[in-house]
């Protein structure tokens, strides 16, 4: 662990002096996105309840045809007007339900576009002959002041029933967010488990060579679209993390050859500085409520964990064990922290209450365990085994039912989605070097590679967007 530690604080410091401000253009605050009314029910009237359904629901067929429009108006979300948007968010939607492994969604590009009349009348008919379990309909409208208005429904075939409808109202540029929702809303409802589709991911991108790395903090959709760089690169970004209100990115720079860590606000696109040291820093973490951040430093030899108000100020040192004391993760309720540490002998995990006291390891099922991380749902925890190679696995929060989720060469730094139900890494390709963010449900059955336009690693999965 000790050699592990001391080459991510190397690679840290290897950042060339530049000025405090290391940012690029701000990235803009999220409005919350309007739910209204849509086709089918009154004007003003409220939004159909969902009905409730516990069954079990996997491989259902989806059939998602091209979203209809009831007139054709240009719109500034493209070059070719509303018809065409609508396929594209039928297609957004379809990506969405046949990455996450549950579902066998049909899109827009093999089935026939139904009419503006048919979105709540649809023809049953046609889609049993297709195959089809469920039918999702939809439609988009260009208003006279520039925004859209996106209806979807969910429809099953069989029982020719509606189950639940939603709409949104958006900025054209927004045009995406309506089809997370709506992936959202079909992905809740079949399943019961809470949505995740509408959210962003934090990451570092790197280039360069391997003595002169860059690495910028970048966020993108949950998707791998909406790309954007936050930091211009002069100074070394490391492990982000979002705020639990998803208003700021915690991170950690290295700027004049010491480590800082900073809180950016993505309304403003600003930075506050929280805390500045001459020790080796690593991996801060946001406490549940946003108050107070975790992070580690070496002092001497000795790395321990401390905590420290997120509006910066005093440090209070949690851990005083002779070793490296590192990361940190709250659980969901802010009452414990998983940790790792080789105070054993060997790298392993540790749960502490939030104040340090009644520090436990929880890892013996052979091997190392590294970089965990709390699961937003209380009930598991993710991390990095080590065992010869680098894979992701999770176990219970006493450390038992232990189960290894990939099979990559080096695959380290999971982050939880926001429904606790799929993880993110990031993996590094044997004898290339190359590294790139990836992800995988909790059956280990379903991975997949977020496209990404350089070099990732450290991946931070944020909650849902307002």
């Amino acid at each position: 662990m000790t050699k592990k530690i001391v080459f991510l604080l190397t690679a840290a410091l290897m950042a060339a002096p530049v000025t405090a401000q290391d940012l690029g253009a701000p990235i803009g605050s999220d409005q919350p996105v309007e739910s209204i009314a849509v086709e089918g029910e009154s004007a003003d009237g409220p939004l159909r309840g969902t009905v409730t359904d516990e069954s079990a629901w996997s491989d259902i067929g989806i059939a998602i045809p091209a979203f209809a429009t009831d007139r054709e108006r240009p719109t500034p979300a493209n070059d070719a007007g509303t018809g065409a948007l609508g396929r594209e968010v039928a297609r957004v939607i379809t990506a969405n339900l046949r990455n996450n492994g549950l579902f066998k969604p049909v899109g827009p590009d093999s089935l026939p576009q139904p009419a503006f009349t048919q979105i709540t009348a649809p023809a049953f008919g046609t889609w049993s002959g297709k195959g089809a379990e469920m039918l999702v309909h939809g439609y988009v409208r260009a208003r006279d002041d520039g925004k859209l208005v996106v209806g979807c429904y969910l429809y099953d075939v069989a029982l020719q029933n509606e189950l639940v409808r939603e709409g949104w109202v958006v900025a054209a540029g927004d045009w995406r967010r309506a089809a997370h929702k709506c992936s959202d809303i079909i992905f809740s409802r079949l399943t019961g488990e809470s949505p995740f589709f509408d959210s962003r991911i934090a990451y570092i991108a790197e280039t360069g060579p391997k003595d002169r790395r860059v690495k910028r903090l970048a966020v993108m959709d949950s998707d791998g679209a909406n790309h954007r760089f936050l930091t211009l690169g002069s100074a070394t970004a490391l492990t982000p993390r979002y705020s639990p209100d998803y208003s700021k990115i915690l991170y950690l720079s290295y700027v004049d050859g010491n480590p800082r860590i900073y809180v950016y606000d993505i309304g403003t696109g600003k930075q506050t500085l929280v805390s500045e040291n001459r020790n080796p820093t690593i991996a801060p973490r946001w406490s549940p409520d946003g108050r107070h951040i975790l992070y580690s430093m070496a002092v001497s030899g000795n790395t321990d964990i401390y905590r420290v108000p997120a509006t910066g100020g005093a440090s209070v040192k949690l851990t005083d064990n002779p070793g490296i004391d590192v990361g940190g993760s709250y659980s969901p309720d802010g009452s414990k922290i998983v940790f790792e540490s080789d105070r054993s002998g060997s790298q392993q995990c540790y749960v502490m209450d939030a104040v340090g006291t009644n520090q436990k390891r929880i890892s013996f099922f052979g091997g190392r365990c590294a970089t965990p991380e709390w699961s937003p749902r209380g009930d598991q925890i993710a991390f990095t085994r080590i065992a010869g190679d680098f894979n992701v696995a999770v176990m219970n929060t006493s450390g038992g039912g232990m189960r290894v989720l990939t099979r990559g060469w080096q695959d380290e730094a999971p982050t939880w989605a926001p429904n606790g139900r799929i993880i993110q890494f990031f993996r590094t390709e044997q004898n290339s070097g190359r590294s790139g963010i990836w992800q995988v449900d909790l059956t280990g059955q379903n991975e997949r590679r977020l496209p990404t336009p350089v070099d990732a690693s450290d991946p931070a999965w944020g909650p849902i967007r307002p």
